[in-house]
């Protein structure tokens, strides 16, 4: 019977179009050992499609049960699916395009706390990942009746666990944070503390929490890539998603108990991740940054038209050139071969990535993606003209006000308190004195450093009078 654009459930996996592969095993015998939050378009194209294969090897332990901490979207829109959604992986090669399994469903965690918590802490779950984003980073609130951030859940899901003589399960995050291991157990310590310090004790000296580096472009799928898709396909997906066909994860060596069999899938387990995600955050995602503001404001939509204007790809291999200097030698990382294949991946015209996207929630992407660099770069006595271009940028995205005079929403938690502080700020310097001031982006030394500041005033003020492009132009 054909599909009629009927949606995507367990009953057509049979009857799926040629070209769309199905997954290799039995979903009806998978065993929930990953509960992952933040059931996002990033995890359905990345560790949701390795967990996929890992079942695929045969080993049926490692299906995923998603949590979304607030929003309902994930849950509306894969439990109707039986939790399964279709991956469109593109280059400039063609596509490959196949339905994935692992995911076995999505509890909404608001109103229902007791249910995510019973599915963290149930005896199977033996490992629980995170894609929260850079703001999922907060400590749980004081005095709360009920959780509300994932380190909350995570502490009150180890209590029960305790109570009920279990091993604490890992502890896996997977956001572009440096060290993104250390600061969830942190902030799980804390919120354990509170609830009782034996538990933080017991957690701190049974629990582990790996720090991960994960790499893949996924542009939002948009209205009308869905429909597209669904004419092409045959049958309407509310939760597919599209991604080049690149992939890493690199994940540390600190496991608490049972743990997939990573590396027969192509993921590496390592003793050290924090090389691996400098140079990830200090080149891919700084260049992304970079593109996002400089290539919006220039006048281009998607990271390939920006990045296939010479002017512009000339500047980000003079950002990489002093993001490069601060990263350490690491073997099997060659950060030459590393930057050519970034720029393959950023000319990918199939993916339509667009640079709005990138810029969204800057306040809490810049410290990692260029503001670390930058104070390296000063520690050394290094020039930072690329970089400060790059902050030069985002102060000129907080007015909201593109270079025709037509206004845009700049997406981010702290767009109000910066649209604020910039309200009386006439010239360049008083608004990069305002947007440093903000010491949740940046510390009082480097707000206070003369040579930082000279130089992202000086590029802002060429912003302002000069326009982007003619800016980008006199700094290659």
């Amino acid at each position: 019977m054909p599909l009629s654009r009927e949606r995507l459930n367990g009953a057509m996996m049979d009857r799926l179009p040629a070209g769309v592969a199905r997954p290799a095993y039995d979903r009806a015998r998978i065993a929930t050992g990953v509960v992952h939050i933040g059931v996002g378009a990033f995890h359905r194209a990345h560790q949701a499609a390795w967990f996929d294969e890992i079942l695929g090897q045969g080993d049926l332990r490692w299906g995923v049960q998603g949590v979304s901490l607030r929003s309902p979207t994930a849950e509306q829109a894969l439990n109707p699916q039986d939790g399964l959604y279709t991956l469109v992986e593109r280059s400039a090669d063609g596509e490959t395009i196949r339905v994935r399994g692992a995911i076995a469903g999505v509890i909404t965690a608001a109103g229902r706390e007791h249910e995510a918590i019973a599915a963290l802490a149930a005896p199977e779950t033996s490992l629980v990942s995170l894609t929260i984003t850079e703001k999922g980073y907060v400590p749980e609130p004081a005095n709360s009746g009920v959780p509300s951030t994932a380190a909350g859940f995570l502490a009150r899901a180890l209590s029960e666990r305790r109570a009920a003589g279990l091993a604490p399960f890992t502890v896996l995050s997977c956001d572009n944070l440096d060290d993104n291991g250390a600061r969830i157990r942190a902030l799980v310590l804390e919120a354990a503390g509170r609830i009782d310090p034996a538990l933080a004790r017991w957690v701190e000296r049974n629990g582990a929490f790996p720090s991960s580096m994960v790499d893949r472009i996924t542009p939002a799928t948009t209205t009308d890539e869905k429909a597209a898709l669904e004419a092409k396909l045959g049958y309407r997906d509310e939760a597919i998603v599209t991604a080049e066909h690149f992939r890493q994860w690199v994940i540390e060596d600190r496991f608490a108990g049972p743990r997939p069999d990573f590396a027969a899938v192509g993921v590496q387990v390592v003793s050290d991740v924090i090389p691996w995600q400098a140079a990830k955050l200090r080149l891919l995602n700084g260049a992304h940054s970079a593109l996002a503001y400089l290539g919006a404001l220039a006048g281009f939509t998607y990271v390939h038209e920006a990045i296939g204007w010479p002017p512009l790809r000339a500047y980000v291999r003079r950002l990489w050139s002093e993001a490069a200097s601060t990263l350490k030698p690491t073997p099997g990382l060659d950060l030459g071969a590393y930057q050519d294949a970034l720029l393959k991946r950023f000319d990918n015209p199939h993916l339509a990535h667009r640079l709005t996207q990138i810029a969204m929630d800057g306040s809490q992407k810049l410290p990692s993606r260029l503001l670390a660099t930058t104070r390296d770069r000063l520690a050394a006595g290094a020039s930072i003209d690329a970089l400060a271009l790059a902050v030069s940028a985002w102060v000129r995205w907080q007015r909201g006000v593109d270079e025709a005079g037509a206004t845009f929403k700049v997406e981010d938690p702290r767009a109000a308190g910066l649209a604020r502080s910039l309200a009386g700020a006439n010239t360049a310097a008083e608004m990069v004195t305002a947007a440093t001031a903000d010491r949740a982006i940046f510390s009082a030394s480097l707000a206070a450093n003369p040579v930082f500041i000279q130089s992202v005033t000086r590029n802002l003020e060429s912003l302002l009078h000069k326009g982007t492009r003619a800016t980008i132009e006199a700094s290659i």
